[in-house]
């Protein structure tokens, strides 16, 4: 057995496991019965297609507004390249804590083709802080205005949306001096580095100062670029806000799908926005256990008695559905994408 496919079968096994435990957390204390006749409610013609259709989108959204970014840089990539990119990153965001590892798996797969590490490093960078700039501001805003009936469902974990909030500041404040100023960042490089060679960990401290000094060149040309350019980093932001919205309207689906009234979609979105900002930073794989908790929170009020199905399917199912779509363009079919 490859090492490859040995890493493929941990980290199946590591996210049936994660997700084995959030369904137990989830369950337990629940009629099972009871969850599985509200599911049979459920419209599938209403619910299916429209959801899936929405995840890919949610991706390819992705995928737009990497093409665009390396097309500023003058890397010409395929669509369907970027794509595969994007895929990689829901992927393994889904099975580490915080979504920390979709990105450094995106480097890798660029790297194998060709493109540096410093253009790939600055893109995702971007293509972050655009993402979580539109959590800050889409729930800063909803909780400044404080809409009494969002706020009434949002009363019980208020807590956990403006902690959301905070972690999202301080992580892009981090990410934008890695943009603005690259010099930091270089510094920072070097002393972990040098850390890392007094703890034996680097044995070569020589050759990653010379390899760091050489992505940094490409690094801070690439930055000063997209700094003189700020055009680039609005129209970023403006994909963002769509490709977030996509990703939102999935609880509408779920809602339509079981014939409810009364909740406008504008309330629905709203709401799934709030959950996006409390669970984003929380250190889970994919925010599994606190996303669905803050889902079975805030949505009682719309769900009612039919909350917990419409979390399993606007969340568990889904998620894990497209993250075996996912595994399979990666690996299975990852290599023939030209």
């Amino acid at each position: 057995m490859s090492k490859q496919t040995k890493r493929n079968i941990i980290n199946v096994v590591f996210l049936v496991v994660v997700f084995g435990l959030t369904l137990y957390g989830v369950f337990r204390g629940e009629n099972l019965q009871e969850v599985l006749d509200g599911l049979g409610k459920c419209d599938p013609v209403i619910l299916i297609a429209p959801c899936i259709i929405c995840v890919l989108a949610f991706i390819l959204f992705e995928s737009i507004i990497m093409k665009y970014l390396f097309n500023t840089l003058g890397i010409k990539l395929r669509l369907m390249r970027c794509y595969l990119y994007s895929f990689v990153g829901f992927f393994f965001s889904c099975i580490t804590p915080s979504a920390s590892g979709g990105q450094p798996a995106q480097i890798v797969f660029m790297r194998k083709d060709k493109i540096s590490v410093a253009h790939s490093t600055l893109v995702l960078l971007l293509i972050t802080v655009g993402y979580k700039a539109v959590l800050v501001l889409l729930g800063g805003v909803i909780l400044i205005i404080r809409p009494k009936s969002i706020m009434d469902a949002v009363e019980p974990v208020e807590f956990w949306v403006w902690l959301g909030i905070a972690l999202n500041v301080v992580f892009i404040a981090a990410l934008l001096v890695l943009v603005y100023k690259p010099s930091l960042a270089k510094g920072l490089i070097k002393k972990i580095i040098s850390l890392l060679s007094r703890i034996r960990i680097i044995k070569d401290k020589d050759k990653w100062m010379y390899k760091t000094d050489d992505m940094m060149i490409k690094y801070e040309d690439a930055a000063k670029y997209l700094r003189e350019h700020k055009v680039v980093m609005l129209n970023v932001l403006l994909l963002s806000v769509i490709q977030r919205v996509i990703l939102f309207f999935i609880t509408n689906i779920v809602y339509w799908s079981f014939h409810l009234k009364g909740t406008s979609a504008i309330e629905i979105l709203t709401l799934q926005c709030l959950i996006s900002v409390g669970a984003d930073m929380i250190p889970l794989p994919g925010g599994m256990g606190i996303t669905e908790r803050l889902f079975l929170a805030m949505f009682q009020p719309v769900f009612g008695d039919l909350t917990l199905p419409a979390m399993i399917l606007s969340r568990l199912l889904i998620s894990a559905v497209m993250t075996v779509v996912a595994y399979i363009k990666i690996f299975i079919k990852g290599s023939k994408v030209e």
